[in-house]
């Protein structure tokens, strides 16, 4: 498969109503999206990535509207979050409607949705018919893309078209919450911050997200996030540069001098 990568909307737009994926830019990370209400158009998206079947997917929209019908509760408290920070990176873990395909839960009975806060994407969204599913348009376990050209590294051969929008604003994927015991609980950490959540709510959010065996959604699995960059844990002080070409990420003060020019 020859892939494609291109700013034409609309060749998107015809790709995914014949049943296609195609990579798109969001606010977040790039996602590998395909018509959420197909079956066979969800299954290319496993397919491409390598991605396990029991790991579900995010359904989005144009809209909060839109998503209505595809779910059968839409608690008070989160729709006071959806009116702080939708569009935007948060979705939403609720119980589901029989219109939502089982390929998209994994046959669980809550679905998540999101509407998303791209231009690009809203674009699309609003001239379909139907959601997209759209995990991050990567090969399953790796870093997920923030540019089009990293979609094309992992996934060239794999999909069709990868539409440009450019780089992506937040590089970090969405914040999933939803309800237990009538409070709000984070199930993967996201560009939407505890403290962010905590501002709306009045308390800080619990945190449940690992399930490696049936996850509830996308990002509970441990080996989720795995950067082929070799990653070493230093617990002393150190006072020298030990090799070339080497990034750190300090979690105390550390006294090792860094060019300016290399500071972020």
């Amino acid at each position: 498969m020859k892939t494609i990568v291109g700013t034409d909307i609309q060749e998107a737009i015809s790709l995914l109503i014949a049943g296609e994926t195609v990579a798109v830019p969001t606010e977040t990370v790039y996602g590998l999206a395909a018509n959420g209400l197909n079956e066979k158009a969800i299954h290319k998206i496993f397919e491409a990535k390598g991605r396990p079947l029991n790991n579900p997917l995010i359904l989005h929209f144009a809209n909060e509207e839109s998503v209505l019908p595809f779910v059968s509760e839409f608690p008070e408290t989160l729709k006071n979050l959806a009116s702080k920070f939708w569009p935007g990176p948060l979705t939403f873990l609720l119980a589901k409607t029989d219109l939502v395909p089982e390929a998209i839960t994994a046959g669980q009975v809550k679905v998540a949705v999101r509407v998303p806060n791209h231009p690009i994407l809203r674009e699309l969204l609003s001239q379909l018919d139907f959601p997209l599913a759209a995990p991050s348009a990567n090969s399953y376990g790796m870093i997920s893309p923030t540019q089009a050209a990293h979609v094309y590294k992992q996934l060239q051969g794999k999909i069709p078209y990868i539409l440009d929008g450019g780089s992506s604003a937040n590089g970090l994927e969405s914040t999933i919450v939803g309800m237990e015991d009538k409070k709000v609980i984070i199930y993967r950490l996201g560009s939407i911050s505890i403290e962010d959540l905590a501002d709306v709510l009045g308390y800080l959010p619990a945190l449940n997200n690992q399930s490696d065996d049936k996850p509830l959604t996308s990002g509970m699995v441990k080996h989720h996030y795995a950067p082929t960059t070799p990653f070493s844990f230093i617990e002393e002080k150190i006072t020298y540069n030990p090799v070339d070409n080497f990034g750190y990420i300090f979690l105390k003060d550390a006294n090792v001098e860094i060019p300016s020019t290399h500071k972020y």
